[in-house]
């Protein structure tokens, strides 16, 4: 990838540069990757509800406040966007518009004094094409802004579109895969559509080119239009009380309490057993009356299958472990039958630890290892087996597309680590020392017997059916994909 910032006198020179005309005065950045699909092709998911969803980097909290229309018809988006320590509202205007080629983004308000931003799709060939992000900017505060601000700038914009270009490159990539193996747009209904994993999964879908249905327990404004209707449902009765499921194709079941959103009492614990195993079960009751079926259930349930198995390899023919987690596990899984039995390909994604910065643990662990605090959890041992949720994204669209996939399928990547080494590679890649540990017996004072099932519980488990069947990891290595999560380029690294 290629990019640099220049002042505009000096833009004029670069022969390798699309020559442009007018320019005001101001700073350019431009950045450009080949891209595995036409010029056209590539154009379109970037016109596609989730598109910005997709490229908005995960590490910075961009929330968007409204949107109306899009790149086409001059649409408009407002978003709330982190500046330091305070937060702008940045209005951004879809002002120019040639389809399958280029288009362009204004600021009307936000924290530069100048910013436009051109999108250029440039034919390589008939399935290949370069994609350029040229953007012209001025800083705030005049000639003393451009002084002190340029390589701030420079540097984030660059670490920015390294992460927009290689998301753009990836999914541009599965999608080339899938379309030439045949798979067809589908209709793909979603449950748990407001959570960590859904939030990047069905922008995803649509971006993919699918239409979703969001599986919902109460009404929610969707921040993008997903192509189908909301459906409202109890999960307690399976009774559907706004929306229709006729015309789904594929389900994706994500739903259940949050494991570790509270201590582990009886009351607790019977909440994330229901969740998990009632409405699963309700949901594919209700999946296997219906006239039509979908052809697909991709249902999720957790390496807590397995139990604490110490160093064991394990696989999906593995055996179960004992104790709660793997209890929940092996109801929750043997819920999924009604669906079954109605001819419905089911898959039972056993998903390791995620990795965002947006939730679940790598969430909880950034506050602390930014600070310097820390550490090791108990002696350090126990492996831990992760996944990025990009990659178990593009895992539950794999499972989706691919028949032969039916049963328990781990979603992990296939370099687990152990708690030790996890915590140096997170150290390293915030560039922070982590020598505080977590004692196991402070762990167990707080956390109760959730501590011994998330922190100390010990699971080597290799994905072995998604690797039979061809999937291909976007950051198969820890390092690499802390460092793509978090905006942490390698070429950055500072001793």
């Amino acid at each position: 990838m290629a990019s640099h910032a220049v002042s505009v006198d000096e833009v004029v020179t670069l022969s390798d540069a699309p020559q442009v005309l007018a320019i005001p005065p101001g700073l350019r950045f431009l950045q450009q990757s080949p891209l595995p699909v036409s010029a056209v092709r590539a154009f379109e998911w970037h016109a596609a509800p989730g598109a910005l969803e997709r490229l908005s980097p995960p590490w910075e909290d961009v929330r968007v406040i409204s949107r109306t229309g899009g790149i086409a018809d001059g649409g408009m988006v407002t978003l709330s966007v982190p500046t330091g320590p305070i937060r702008q509202t940045w209005v951004a205007h879809h002002d120019r518009c040639v389809w399958g080629h280029e288009f362009r983004d204004v600021q009307i308000k936000g924290p530069f004094a100048k910013f436009e931003h051109t999108h250029r799709f440039l034919p390589t060939s008939p399935h290949g094409c370069e994609l350029q992000d040229d953007i012209h900017y001025l800083p705030p505060g005049g000639a003393l802004g451009r002084w002190l601000g340029r390589g701030f700038i420079e540097n984030k914009l660059r670490t920015m579109f390294d992460y927009r270009h290689g998301v753009t490159s990836a999914d541009l990539d599965q999608w080339r895969t899938l379309h030439d193996s045949g798979f067809q747009p589908q209709n793909i209904l979603v449950s748990g559509a407001t959570g960590l994993v859904a939030s990047q999964l069905i922008p995803l879908f649509t971006t993919q080119g699918h239409r979703v249905a969001r599986l919902l327990r109460k009404p929610s404004t969707s921040a993008f239009p997903t192509g189908l209707p909301d459906v409202l449902w109890n999960s307690e009765t399976g009774e559907i009380s706004e929306g229709e499921l006729q015309g789904v194709t594929a389900v994706v079941h994500l739903a259940g309490e949050n494991i570790a959103g509270a201590r582990w009492t009886p009351e607790v614990k019977q909440r994330i057993r229901d969740s998990r195993v009632v409405g699963t079960r309700k949901l594919c009751e209700l999946l296997a009356a219906m006239p039509h079926p979908p052809e697909v259930l991709v249902c999720a349930s957790a390496i807590g299958f397995y139990g604490d198995r110490g160093t064991e390899p394990l696989t999906e023919d593995s055996s179960p472990g004992a104790g709660f987690l793997p209890e929940v596990c092996q109801e929750w899984e043997a819920a999924c039958e009604p669906a079954r039995k109605a001819g419905i390909r089911v898959v039972n994604l056993r998903i390791g630890v995620v990795l965002s910065p947006q939730g679940g643990a790598l969430q909880k662990l950034l506050l602390p290892f930014s600070m310097g605090a820390g550490g090791v959890v108990g002696d350090g041992r126990q492996v831990w087996s992760w996944i990025s949720i990009d990659d178990l994204c593009g895992s539950i669209l794999h499972a989706i597309a691919t028949r032969t996939l039916h049963g328990p399928v781990n979603a992990t990547s296939p370099h687990p680590s152990t708690n030790a080494e996890f915590t140096r590679t997170l150290a390293k890649v915030l560039h922070r020392p982590a020598f505080i540990p977590v004692p196991a017996f402070a762990a167990r004072l707080a956390l109760g017997e959730m501590a011994n099932d998330l922190l100390f519980a010990s699971s080597l488990v290799q994905p072995v059916r998604l690797l039979e069947s061809g999937y291909q990891f976007r950051t198969p290595e820890l390092e690499v994909a802390l460092r793509h999560l978090l905006g942490r380029p390698a070429s950055a690294a500072r001793a």
